[in-house]
């Protein structure tokens, strides 16, 4: 397949169809797109078979709109608000925002500095100032070990933000959903490794 090209949702679109099969073309969108198999380094440092870059979905205007309909589904129906360590999260905590307006189910969308803003407020956190203990579930493209999604955790509830949930696109299984257990919070991921893989055999997805 040429790499412009992208999985066709025939006869409905991507903002219509409905989520069983919105999330059945996303996994053909991550196994023809995100997903490659290899010899790579993670940023954890761990060496890896495969690597997932998750910022070809994200940033695809299908894929963004498909994360942003799917992942708002997934939502508490208290939320009142998603966020991200920037920079991975930052398209999919727009794309919920942007869809959740559509939808009449308005979600605030904030940016979690890795490091505070060197000027001005010198803030950690971007985006509206939301009221004391506001619901704040926290979104990330791919967990391995959970550190990424732990520290945008920890910064919103420094915040006074009530943030106890993440939802990942992908979970690679490698110990970060075992983190979150051991926190206190709830984790849910639209996929695991297990999903892409057995996709990806069953299709030959990863040539594009």
């Amino acid at each position: 397949m040429d790499q412009h090209q992208h999985p066709v949702i025939l006869n409905e679109s991507v903002a219509t169809t409905d989520l069983a099969t919105l999330r059945h073309w996303l996994l053909d969108l991550f196994c023809q797109l995100a997903y490659k198999e290899g010899d790579f380094v993670l940023s954890s440092g761990q060496q890896s078979s495969y690597y997932i870059n998750g910022k070809q979905v994200t940033l695809h205007p299908h894929g963004a709109l498909a994360i942003g309909r799917l992942l708002l589904a997934m939502l508490p129906e208290d939320t009142q608000a998603v966020a991200g360590l920037t920079l991975g999260a930052d398209p999919m905590v727009s794309a919920v925002s942007v869809v959740s307006a559509y939808q009449n189910r308005p979600v605030f969308a904030l940016i979690v500095r890795k490091e505070a803003k060197g000027h001005g407020t010198q803030a950690y956190i971007e985006g509206p100032t939301l009221p004391p203990d506001a619901q704040v579930v926290v979104l990330e493209d791919v967990v391995t070990t959970g550190q990424s999604a732990m520290k945008a955790v920890k910064r919103l509830q420094d915040a006074g933000y009530q943030a106890h949930h993440i939802i990942a696109l992908v979970d690679r299984q490698q110990g970060g959903g075992e983190l979150y257990q051991q926190e206190g919070l709830e984790f849910q991921s639209l996929f695991t490794i297990d999903d892409l893989k057995a996709h990806n055999a069953s299709n030959n997805c990863a040539k594009v």
